[in-house]
């Protein structure tokens, strides 16, 4: 009896206490709310975007949810909030929380080297441009000091690039090796990149790449589901994410589809090789998804883990989740390609904001913030210090560079100066 009564206490008095934190926290202002829609009005009214979707939450509900424009210019479809969006490397947390809940239950250790499940890494070198004493380049195979582990495909520490990040030889090597050739599914895709070499030494330097891909691949070997079955039972069904999926299967779904415009070509081209894959699922950009599912998705996150009553991590797998691995002492350098951004490091899956940075005055944020963005322009953000999640969803490679600050700083503007930044 006594231990009910504790345990009721306890609860009390932590309902209590985040009644008080809310209360001590202000809302965005209504005028930084409507600076928000006047952006997005603009955006969609001078034809640079299609369209979009935004949402601001704070302690676990909407604050801002707005539409702008359509779809899909062909069919001029409205946007909604179940727009279905391509969320690209927006894939990566949630396959890296996947890969977490496998450690969290003893089935997987970061340190396990990934030929464990991979054999083909057991032969991967690393690959060294070399000058001749002609001038000319020439590209030299040596062993890798060590074997490339699962922290590695964490944290982007693996060697693994994209075909398009680093030196001439990695993008000739890469394209040589016809890696989206014909089909492929998961596991046959980590085989064509362990035959690729490494663009460094492992542990040696945080470089954008293939490493979530490989790692869904260890995901749906050590489960024996397909990746998506795996997220579907353990991440999306309980979640409540019910348009997230690799591959669309009804005219319903198909119509809630947003496209980019017609000019751009780097994205349709994008979807047109995604549409040519239908068996591949991809952990590190294949998903599709809504701002909804992705909402809950991020207020999972900013609930250290838990949602609806329900826990996805320990608080240790968390917190290692969500710190940063690539800093001061790491023995990591840092990729000028796609790194997290001024203030920032990376955790397993996530950027994590570290300090305030070099910028004067600093980058929009908090310290201990959450995020991630993508190829297709979509974006979430976490900020425990504000209890917020904000999230965007659009389908623009040519314009994201420019969208993705604006919108982060109009949703920081929002609120009170001493807010705005660390």
């Amino acid at each position: 009896m006594r231990r009910r009564e504790f345990l009721v206490g306890a609860a009390m008095l932590a309902g209590s206490m985040a009644r008080g934190r809310a209360a001590d926290i202000p809302a965005p202002s209504p005028d930084g709310l409507d600076r928000i829609t006047a952006y997005f009005n603009d955006e969609v009214g001078s034809g640079r975007l299609p369209g979009a979707v935004i949402l601001v939450q704070q302690h676990g509900k909407p604050v801002y949810l707005k539409t702008f424009g359509v779809r899909d210019t062909r069919t001029g479809l409205a946007m909604t909030p179940d727009t279905i969006f391509a969320i690209h490397s927006m894939t990566k947390p949630i396959t890296c929380l996947g890969a977490m809940m496998l450690i969290d239950e003893g089935k997987l250790a970061l340190t396990d080297p990934v030929s464990k499940y991979v054999p083909l890494f057991n032969d991967t070198k690393v690959g060294l441009e070399v000058t001749l004493p002609d001038g000319k380049l020439e590209l030299d195979l040596v062993p890798p000091v060590r074997p490339v582990n699962i922290e590695d495909l964490l944290r982007h520490t693996s060697g693994i690039s994209y075909d398009y990040i680093g030196g001439k030889w990695v993008e000739q090597a890469y394209k040589a090796a016809n890696i989206f050739e014909g089909g492929f599914n998961n596991r046959e895709f980590a085989d064509r990149i362990a035959k690729l070499p490494l663009a460094r030494q492992p542990g040696t330097l945080w470089r954008y790449g293939h490493s979530t891909d490989v790692l869904g691949a260890v995901i749906e070997i050590i489960s024996g589901q397909t990746l998506y079955e795996f997220l579907k039972a353990r991440i999306f069904d309980p979640l409540g994410m019910t348009s997230t999926k690799f591959a669309l299967a009804t005219e319903d779904e198909l119509a809630r589809m947003a496209r980019p415009l017609p000019n751009d070509f780097i994205l349709l081209a994008a979807e047109r090789e995604r549409l040519d894959h239908p068996e591949w699922q991809s952990g590190g950009g294949g998903l599709l998804s809504t701002i909804t599912d992705y909402q809950r998705f991020s207020q999972m996150l900013l609930n250290g883990g838990e949602f609806d009553g329900k826990r996805y991590l320990s608080p240790a797998a968390f917190k290692a989740m969500t710190t940063d691995h690539i800093g001061p002492g790491s023995g990591v350098g840092r990729d000028y390609f796609y790194f997290p951004g001024d203030g920032f490091g990376y955790g397993y899956g996530l950027a994590v904001r570290t300090d305030p940075g070099n910028a004067k005055p600093p980058p929009p944020g908090s310290l201990g913030e959450l995020k991630w963005d993508s190829g297709s322009g979509t974006y979430f953000g976490v900020d425990p210090k504000l209890d917020m999640v904000y999230l965007m969803m659009q389908q623009t490679q040519n314009e994201r560079s420019r969208i993705t600050p604006a919108f982060k700083a109009l949703v920081y503007d929002s609120f009170p100066e001493g807010l705005r930044r660390p």
